[in-house]
């Protein structure tokens, strides 16, 4: 699997919201959802505050594959479950990067709801990836 560029790590973590668009089954892209993306590391994630009933977050679940943009950075990207092991450093990186929403939104994203359904970006340059 690829490796995200310093830059695209910078760019992606600095901005505020991610688009993030799962790959339906023909290939095509669902239309993008504004969600919070986090980086623990030199990886990136992000979360459903619906959890598992998230209609974007089924998608990804179900193809495993989508399209991520904020900041000028437009990259496919491969949508891994994030283990355990991250949820807590997942969880502080959270909490650091939206501490001013602390009291209404940041609280949903910390609960075990959201917590079950974190997905690591992946960048995917494999090229395997169908295009619409």
């Amino acid at each position: 699997m690829a490796n995200w560029t310093e830059s695209e790590l910078e760019r992606l973590a600095a901005a505020e919201e991610l688009e993030i668009a799962p790959r339906n089954d023909d290939g095509s892209l669902r239309a993008a959802t504004t969600i919070w993306v986090v980086r623990v590391g030199g990886d990136l994630y992000v979360r459903s505050w619906r959890g598992e009933a998230g209609s974007w977050f089924r998608a990804a679940r179900r193809t495993r594959e989508g399209h991520v943009s904020a900041d000028g950075v437009e990259k496919d990207v491969r949508l891994l479950d994030a283990g355990d092991e991250v949820g807590a450093a997942v969880d502080d990186a959270y909490r650091s990067k939206y501490q001013r929403y602390a009291g209404s939104y940041l609280e949903p994203m910390l609960e075990p709801r959201a917590r079950s359904a974190t997905l690591r970006l992946v960048p995917d340059e494999t090229g395997t990836a169908p295009r619409a």
